[in-house]
């Protein structure tokens, strides 16, 4: 009797994407094909295509630009560094598996990085979307990336993570990170969780991503042992004129400086390694406004990023999910 192959199982994880270079012309690449996706822009092409690319993208390039220059490393972004490190560390602890990172925008794309896979033979391939909380501007669009991969190759075995917002050794990685904060720095007056936020019409419109970040808040606040009020929830990096979910992160803050308060812990349990929005728009500009308003540090307490716990919440989320 002929024994069968031993299947070829690979795993993908799978960040929102980076430009190329901190100047104005890689941003614009990466910018058009970010906000040329429907799930993130739902306006319709005709209307959208020119107003973004005859007047936001020539204007918002240069600023993003150098946003990006102050964070940049020899290493590239910072989301790239991280991601393609995580991934080299997950290689490493799961060696059962062929694993690979891949960009929604962006290269190495998710796409063109599937599709080497397959060539290569590989017949089982997980896809892990590294947003904890489902979104249909984040997740969703990953899921629409693998559905057409999957009706062109029907014989591949794929598995896409939908979540893992209440994912046990997530939580508790998360909860880690601010033990460790706490013991070596103390502990801040105040500890505010700030996620990415997205319009409101999305959530009434059936989106759970603000259900997910308030049960994932939760969680974490039971790993830490503390009371959920004892954590302000905000959201951050709104864009455009429609309302997003509130409250929104910068003004909470200019408040509770307001306020008296003086020292803030900021964690950013949304985002799997530190990028943009955690290093410039937290770490850098809330930071600053923060004290501007009379208050005295946000402390940040940056992603799981590459670590030892991270992995090993990859390692169970793939176990529980693929």
């Amino acid at each position: 009797m002929q024994m069968s192959k031993p299947s070829k199982r690979a795993l993908v994880l799978v960040n929102l994407g980076t430009p190329a270079a901190p100047t104005a012309e890689a941003v614009r690449d990466y910018l058009s094909e970010f906000l040329m996706d429907p799930r993130v822009v739902q306006l319709p092409r005709l209307l959208w295509w020119p107003l973004l690319h005859w007047v936001i993208l020539p204007r918002r390039s240069p600023v993003v630009a150098h946003k990006y220059a102050a964070i940049w490393t020899e290493e590239g972004s910072p989301l790239a560094a991280f991601t393609r490190r995580l991934a080299a560390r997950v290689q490493s602890a799961m060696p059962q598996w062929r694993v690979a990172m891949a960009m929604r925008y962006g290269e190495p794309a998710l796409a063109k990085t599937l599709e080497g896979l397959i060539a290569d033979g590989v017949d089982e391939i997980a896809v892990l979307p590294l947003y904890p909380q489902y979104s249909t501007t984040t997740t969703g669009s990953v899921e629409d990336v693998v559905a057409k991969l999957r009706a062109r190759h029907p014989q591949i075995m794929f598995k896409c993570v939908h979540d893992y917002h209440r994912d046990p050794r997530w939580v508790e990685a998360i909860a880690a990170s601010i033990r460790a904060h706490w013991q070596q720095h103390g502990r801040g007056e105040q500890l505010l969780f700030s996620f990415h936020g997205i319009p409101e019409r999305l959530v009434r419109n059936g989106d759970p991503y603000a259900a997910h970040c308030e049960a994932g808040t939760a969680a974490i606040a039971e790993a830490l042992g503390i009371a959920r009020d004892d954590i302000l929830l905000t959201y951050q990096s709104r864009f455009g004129r429609d309302r997003w979910l509130q409250p929104y992160t910068l003004p909470t803050l200019q408040q509770l400086a307001r306020d008296g308060v003086r020292d803030v812990d900021v964690v950013c349990p949304g985002f799997a390694v530190d990028c943009l929005e955690t290093l410039e728009e937290i770490a850098m500009l809330n930071a600053e406004a923060f004290i501007a308003a009379g208050g005295h540090a946000l402390r940040y307490i940056p992603c799981l990023n590459d670590g030892d716990a991270h992995v090993q919440a990859i390692q169970s989320i793939v176990g529980a999910h693929a």
